[in-house]
């Protein structure tokens, strides 16, 4: 069993990971800001639970198996940049759309994104991110120790899941608050053109990013 000062360190760590901006963090603001609350909260769901699926893929060794594979890395980390390039290149079309409105009025609510293609585009963006296995790889096993039992495993990553998904939701909800102004073309547009341009970005890195592992 892990002793309280090993999982209030982890606690520490993993708070810090959450808070640093990143493709979820980009993702997340996008989603509240262009279709709400309920679209970013289940975001982060999908975000949560792709961190979980991490800490289970570290305990079982298919992190180590996909940070030593260059062919699964490479794979991985082409499929996660051309999806973050493409929801970027998106925005960006949002934005260069918007750019043509000369009205600075609210527009009209974009159709609700379903609630399950929300929770699909938070949970790919971060399992299509080959960075993760990195990181828990070289995080996780100091706190799991050479045979971890499955009560640990699920504990330590319902702990990770749980910061991540109290995190993005409040995120979420205060973008979501000022949804109203958000909807202003010319803050849509910017809105669109700096997500796009962090996504686009964060594509780019990732499929210039060698094996670190």
């Amino acid at each position: 069993m892990i002793s309280t000062p090993h999982l209030l360190a982890f606690i520490g760590i993993i708070a810090v990971g959450t808070i640093s901006p990143g493709p979820d963090f980009a993702m997340v603001v996008r989603q509240a800001a262009v279709s709400g609350r309920v679209a970013g909260s289940a975001t982060s769901l999908g975000i949560s639970v792709g961190i979980f699926g991490w800490m289970v893929a570290t305990a079982t060794g298919l992190a180590a198996l996909l940070a030593a594979s260059a062919i699964a890395y490479a794979v991985v980390k082409g499929v996660g940049a051309l999806y973050l390039l493409y929801l970027g290149v998106k925005a960006l079309r949002e934005a260069a759309r918007r750019g043509e409105k000369t009205v600075d009025a609210p527009v009209a609510a974009a159709p609700r994104l379903p609630v399950w293609r929300a929770f699909r585009q938070g949970l790919l963006c971060n399992v299509l991110n080959p960075k993760a296995a990195a990181i828990y790889l070289a995080l996780v096993p100091q706190f799991l120790g050479d045979d971890p039992g499955p009560g640990l495993v699920v504990l330590l990553g319902a702990i990770a899941s749980g910061i991540t998904l109290v995190w993005y939701v409040g995120v979420s909800n205060l973008v979501g608050a000022f949804r109203t102004f958000l909807r202003r073309p010319k803050v849509r547009r910017v809105i669109d053109a700096v997500t796009g341009s962090v996504l686009v970005a964060l594509g780019i890195r990732v499929a210039a990013t060698a094996r670190s592992v």
